[in-house]
């Protein structure tokens, strides 16, 4: 089992824990995910490790609280032990000296940005972040995204902070002053849906981070196959990062859809 060694709350429903895994803190890579599950008989659920510490052997994991199981893994305290922990699974981000690369993250999907807007950082590129949230209080990890980046813009869709509006208008912001060479984003799925269009009408590379349903996280179930470029492709094995001009955002929203009412109940 894994031990939790800190807890910290990013909102009241927005959880960050710091976790015992020394194998996995050694070997995951900016991009990687675990699957996690409390309780014997608990659901499997992918989360993207937002950080490592080699030296204390630890993984840094961000839940929100939506349902039944991801409301277990926030409800856990400092001491606490998640059940199971498999990992690191997926293909590693993909960095290199691009030039000037956009790190466009919404909601939660901030969390699992941040070790790619740092990597990108290290690589020698000029890193823009632009977060996105519905009001102040759900912005998270702004100051460590400064410390790693060369401008971050805040977009809220309230205007209780940062700009009023949407993660697209931020990015249309930079791509009317500069050149992108590279847009990686992370979010709600028709959040990546609407930067994808964005980007592919300013000719602009984009790397999608997606977020399918997903069981097994080792190719075996087929839950998590979407269709890039006209090919079926699987999130877990296959991503979970890809070329967001050739996925299937429609199809991939309506088999996220496929069980809301189960989800329900």
């Amino acid at each position: 089992m894994n031990k939790i060694v800190s807890k910290e709350y990013f909102s009241s429903n927005v959880v960050k824990l710091e976790v015992e895994a020394p194998l996995i803190a050694r070997s995951r890579r900016a991009g990687h995910f675990v699957i996690v599950k409390v309780g014997a008989k608990g659901e499997r659920i992918p989360l993207t490790i937002a950080g490592a510490d080699t030296v204390k052997g630890t993984i840094t994991l961000v839940i929100q609280a939506v349902g039944n199981s991801s409301k277990k893994i926030c409800n856990l305290n400092v001491g606490d032990e998640i059940t199971d922990l498999v990992g690191p699974l997926g293909q590693a981000t993909h960095i290199e000296k691009a030039g000037t690369v956009v790190c466009a993250g919404g909601g939660v999907g901030v969390a699992p940005l941040l070790p790619i807007v740092e990597a990108f950082h290290d690589a020698g590129n000029r890193v823009i972040v632009v977060l996105a949230a519905r009001t102040k209080e759900l912005v998270i990890l702004e100051e460590r995204m400064r410390a790693h980046s060369d401008e971050v813009i805040v977009m809220t869709d309230d205007g209780s902070y940062g700009n009023k509006g949407l993660i697209t208008n931020g990015i249309e912001t930079i791509a009317n002053r500069e050149k992108i060479d590279l847009c990686v984003t992370i979010g709600p799925a028709i959040m990546m849906k609407y930067v994808a269009a964005l980007t592919k009408r300013y000719q602009i590379p984009t790397i999608a981070s997606l977020n399918t349903i997903m069981v097994d996280g080792t190719g075996m179930c087929g839950a998590c196959r979407i269709t890039v470029g006209g090919k079926t492709r699987f999130v877990c094995v296959d991503g979970p990062e890809f070329d967001a001009h050739q996925v299937d955002f429609d199809e991939m929203l309506m088999r996220l859809g496929a069980y809301k009412e189960v989800e329900k109940h």
